[in-house]
């Protein structure tokens, strides 16, 4: 009898430990995020409200190498950037407030309404515009073919040339995604390299949506003048630390 007092005893305990190790792991390693929207379709399914894709964000990636043209990042919206979609007012109560930080570390609750996912298209000294005569984003001169979209309503912009230590970044929806084309007000659309929390690899949520998150084909092919494609496949990654995102306020 003593003995299993004991074990009920420590289930609280290990409870407890269970949850600081998943904000340490949330804080410094990966983090699981909760698509919200459908501004990542068809690549990433999301629905305010309903069983939207779960993906894992690995936070370190970017403290030892740059930031590759065609990843999905997660990152914190510029001051000017308002939520995609609505979300629920920031509860007073102490209890509420934990439980939701505790929901948004295991990707069981909305993100943030400062926390955006899109995939990057541009990096510093890139220039980049829309449309070509296929109406397709041009890159440097080179037009991307982007089978990944679920649908491009071919928005004019550019040309942008991306200022250092700043991205350019656009939802594989168009039509659906409040991404740089929307804000070029604020820097040409562009957002800082050190708002950018870290790169979404998996999908984890549902189970039948499992899979990573690699680099479109487009982005490595012949001809197109990303380095990083050439770096990833030789397996050779410049060693450069950044500065962690800044605080939300």
């Amino acid at each position: 009898m003593s003995r299993s007092r004991g074990l009920r005893g420590e289930i609280p305990l290990l409870v407890l430990v269970a949850l600081a190790l998943a904000l340490v792991i949330k804080a410094f390693f990966v983090q699981a995020f909760f698509i919200p929207s459908e501004s990542m379709e068809k690549t990433l399914h999301g629905c305010h409200g309903c069983n939207g894709d779960r993906v894992l964000v690995n936070k370190l990636v970017y403290d030892f190498r740059g930031i590759h043209r065609g990843e999905i990042v997660v990152f914190r919206g510029p001051p000017s950037w308002g939520a995609e979609v609505p979300t629920s007012p920031a509860s007073h109560n102490p209890v509420r407030r934990f439980l939701r930080g505790i929901g948004r570390a295991v990707g069981a609750a909305p993100p943030s309404e400062k926390d955006f996912i899109k995939r990057v298209i541009g990096v510093p000294g890139d220039t980049v515009q829309c449309c070509d005569a296929k109406g397709r984003v041009v890159v440097n001169g080179v037009a991307l073919d982007e089978p990944y979209l679920f649908e491009d309503d071919h928005a004019v912009f550019g040309p942008i040339t991306v200022p250092k230590g700043r991205l350019w970044v656009m939802g594989d929806h168009r039509g659906a995604s409040g991404d740089s084309r929307l804000h070029q007000d604020d820097h040409q659309g562009t957002i800082p390299e050190r708002n950018v929390i870290g790169r979404a690899f998996v999908k984890v949520w549902p189970p039948h949506r499992f899979g990573m998150l690699p680099v479109p084909r487009t982005f490595l092919a012949d001809g197109v003048p990303l380095e990083s494609g050439v770096l990833a496949a030789s397996g050779l990654f410049v060693v450069r630390r950044r500065r962690r995102p800044a605080a939300v306020r």
